[in-house]
């Protein structure tokens, strides 16, 4: 019998699936606050083979990210039932260099369902479950900012019942971009340990993911805070800024299928 299932559990009819077949497609709200922290900071946080951007490049520039999305497969279906297209998820990003070619790289990351958690192992994002929650804009009544200058958002994280990062955006009007460190394609490793624990993996891989059918909207930036907190199982302290670059908010719709394996 021929089971379907993209991870699991996997049935004939391919129905209890986590996740449904690819293409997947996203749209969302991004908050950006963009800063710099100490670059040996980020060096520390690369595996092997992988090296800081160049000195011209800013290689402490850290991008915080916050996001509030709905994303489907093809048939929309989880559109009709939005306990399965709706999440949310923070997540830190950093540029490197990969055999000379420069990409961005998730470091740390969290969502608070268990299929965005999933679907992030299979394309190798490194995501933890947290609690995360974001200022929405509207376009009516007085429950929220407008897009334009002078419009406030703020944005909270936690995780394992603390709290890891809160942060504030001012805008002060339309941008050319939503910042500049997450602008790269994403280089990532998917990591999997032997059944026998042995320190080897079964899955080890060097791979890089981008959307496709990209569609964006007006950019805004601004004035932005960020505050990092300790916690004993993070590591997020590592990385704490020595100055603000900015913040940026943008809505953003792409296509996710497939990526492409450089290593293995």
């Amino acid at each position: 019998m021929t089971l379907r299932g993209l991870p699991f559990p996997r049935t004939a009819s391919g129905r209890a699936s986590l996740l449904p077949p690819t293409p997947w497609h996203y749209s969302g709200d991004l908050l950006t606050v963009e800063y710099r922290t100490d670059p040996s900071a980020v060096a520390a946080l690369l595996p092997e083979g992988l090296t800081l951007a160049r000195d011209e490049e800013d290689p402490g520039a850290v991008a915080f990210i916050w996001a509030d999305w709905q994303s489907c497969g093809d048939s929309g279906e989880e559109l009709l039932d939005p306990v399965r297209s709706q999440y949310k998820e923070a997540y830190v990003v950093v540029r490197c260099r990969y055999q000379d070619q420069l990409f961005s790289r998730c470091l740390f990351i969290w969502v608070d369902t268990d299929f965005a958690l999933v679907r992030g192992y299979l394309q190798g994002y490194p995501k933890k479950l947290g609690s995360i929650h974001q200022t929405r804009p509207i376009t009516r009544g007085r429950a929220g900012p407008r897009l334009g200058a002078g419009a406030m958002f703020g944005m909270t994280l936690a995780a394992s019942d603390r709290r890891l990062a809160q942060a504030t955006i001012t805008l002060q009007g339309e941008s050319d971009a939503n910042g500049f460190v997450n602008g790269h394609a994403m280089l990532h490793h998917r990591w999997f340990p032997r059944v026998e624990l042995d320190d080897r993996d079964s899955l080890s891989e060097i791979v890089t993911v981008a959307g496709v059918n990209v569609d964006l909207g007006p950019a805004y930036s601004g004035s932005a805070t960020l505050e990092l907190f300790d916690s004993p199982s993070e590591e997020l302290l590592s990385i704490s800024p020595r100055e603000i670059i900015g913040g940026y908010f943008r809505s953003v719709g792409t296509t996710f299928n497939g990526g492409t394996t450089l290593e293995a």
